[in-house]
């Protein structure tokens, strides 16, 4: 019985001095890990604030800072307690690799979502056309990008496509120039032409004086003189000058007596 007691007190004594010094050891690691874990997010956090980095952007990336963080201290502590960790990283490769290769079109969205939210090409509220799609941006997901048609469609665009296409701002800047394209006949005065279109812009007080409005021959076609009616807008009131310039042109054109050439029928009559 006594010999039995002095075996089992020699083996807790002895796993007590291997072991105890490593949990000890482990229990300091994870408290210090824990502290610098929050501070790295802590630091993270300001940064991106004074980044002025997008709020979903910036919640995903402090949790994938904070899980990476704390999968990197598990795996550390594993080591301090002398548990080979090679099989850890092996597992965990292994299965980043699977799940990369069962979602590479997913992944590839979230991505070019990333780097959307990240870059900025866009903003909610712009309107532009990427991917083959244009519209009103009403909101940027981390996977795709939904998008209001002038006709009020939703379009929901995946982000990946959309980071990797050319993208066209109409938005970004606050002036935007209207070009329009006019054809009159040949027969009918350059001169008086360009007198009745720039009236045109110079009528219109959503026309800037600053830039100048132009108007310039552009092409002699086969059947027209092509004159460009160029004037720079504000963004917000392109499609209203747009629509407003369109018609004035066609009734002052028409007051001035200047043909806008376009496609006659000629009807044929049987003799006889």
């Amino acid at each position: 019985m006594e010999t039995n007691l002095e075996y089992w007190t020699e083996k807790l004594i002895t796993l007590g001095t291997t072991y105890g010094l490593k949990v000890i050891g482990a229990i300091v690691f994870w408290i210090i890990g824990s502290w610098v874990i929050k501070t790295i997010l802590k630091t993270s956090r300001n940064l991106m604030a004074k980044s002025d980095y997008d709020e979903s952007l910036k919640k995903f990336l402090l949790n994938l800072v904070s899980w990476g963080l704390r999968i990197l201290l598990v795996i550390t502590l594993l080591g301090v307690l002398g548990i080979p960790t090679t099989s850890f990283a092996a597992i965990i490769g292994a299965a980043g690799l699977a799940i990369g290769l069962a979602l590479q079109g997913s992944l590839a969205n979230f991505a070019g979502g990333v780097l959307i939210l990240l870059f900025k090409p866009f903003k909610v509220g712009d309107y532009i056309t990427g991917s083959g799609e244009s519209g009103t941006v009403k909101e940027i997901k981390i996977f795709t990008t939904e998008l209001a048609t002038p006709q009020n469609r939703k379009v929901i665009v995946p982000n990946g496509p959309l980071s990797n296409s050319n993208i066209t701002n109409y938005s970004a800047n606050e002036l935007i120039r209207l070009d329009m394209i006019v054809g009159v006949s040949y027969d009918d005065d350059i001169k008086k032409t360009k007198e009745v279109l720039m009236n045109v812009l110079t009528s219109n007080p959503k026309v800037l004086k600053d830039p100048a409005p132009m108007v310039a021959v552009t092409e002699l076609a086969d059947s027209s003189v092509n004159f460009a009616v160029r004037g720079w807008v504000k963004n917000s009131d392109y499609w209203d000058v747009h629509f407003e310039n369109t018609e004035a042109i066609k009734l002052q054109l028409d007051a001035a007596g200047i043909e806008i050439p376009y496609p006659h029928s000629v009807e044929i009559q049987k003799q006889g």
